[in-house]
């Protein structure tokens, strides 16, 4: 877990708000966490890189478009190592690929802005699986705690929030 520090950040650049949200899931929620806008803020970005490169083993960072890009690309510079995008869904033209990297072969990190019920992380790991990737651990800048660890357990993945929704909602600063 990550110093009080992301979650000041996180906090600052109002990456929590509250309202009646519809979520990617489905499901309602009287608050919304909006890590895309958030990391727009060089220092968030580069803190969360930073906490990433300096505690996680990885041959290639991977995000799935949209929210995983910026992420993926902060970490690959502050890392030094490759990174990869992964489409939300195949393109028609070209060579069609899922995938924009290298991912055959190699130790994948997956990294979310995210996670709720964990379908795009699932989404993200089965892409990169069958691409002939090691991919079973899965980063997430926020986890709002509604099932997507479990669910990517039992999957064979590996959660790993780097700041809990619970954690953020105790420091209601905002």
């Amino acid at each position: 877990m990550v110093t009080a520090g992301l979650r000041e950040l996180l906090v600052r650049y109002k990456a929590i708000e509250f309202g009646d949200f519809t979520l990617a899931s489905g499901a309602k929620s009287t608050y919304y966490i909006d890590v895309k806008s958030a990391v727009t803020h060089p220092d968030l970005l580069a803190a969360v890189a930073k906490e990433v490169t300096r505690t996680y083993d990885f041959d290639v960072i991977a995000g799935v478009a949209v929210g995983g890009v910026p992420l993926a690309v902060a970490v690959s510079l502050a890392s030094k190592k490759s990174f990869a995008i992964i489409r939300s869904s195949e393109k028609g033209h070209g060579k069609k690929d899922r995938i924009i990297g290298d991912v055959h072969g190699k130790n994948v990190l997956l990294i979310e802005d995210v996670t709720t019920s964990g379908g795009s992380a699932l989404y993200g790991i089965e892409i990169l699986r069958a691409a002939g990737a090691r991919a079973d651990r899965v980063v997430t800048v926020v986890d709002r705690e509604q099932g997507a660890g479990q669910m990517l357990h039992e999957h064979g993945v590996e959660v790993i929030p780097l700041v809990r929704v619970s954690e953020l909602l105790k420091s209601r600063d905002f």
